[in-house]
């Protein structure tokens, strides 16, 4: 560190990795993580429902604007009916009820 409070390299100049970064503010505290909410997998909660690949609305909640299935952490699904509703998708992509892509 130098006078500034500048991260010095061997060669006298400044560390790249840090030039230019601006504090993180959203931040608690330094190395914390964020511990949100735990979700609950819909499909465990209500046991009524059942994932079909005939049911393309019910399918759209789990792809996102691009086309790609949405990973369990984001989605809440646990391990079992993620595997369910990507085997839907899939299905549901070959008999053309969902888009492989989408185009913009």
């Amino acid at each position: 560190m130098n006078q500034r409070g500048y991260d010095m390299g061997r060669n006298g100049d400044m560390d790249d990795r840090d030039f230019g970064r601006t504090p993180d503010l959203n931040a608690d505290a330094p190395g914390r993580r964020r511990v949100g909410r735990k979700r609950v997998c819909r499909y465990c909660a209500d046991k009524v429902l059942v994932i079909d690949y005939k049911d393309p609305q019910a399918l759209k909640y789990f792809i996102s604007e691009r086309g790609k299935v949405v990973p369990r952490r984001i989605s809440g699904n646990c391990a079992r009916h993620q595997r369910k509703v990507t085997l839907a998708i899939k299905r549901a992509r070959q008999i053309a009820l969902l888009p492989f892509t989408v185009t913009a």
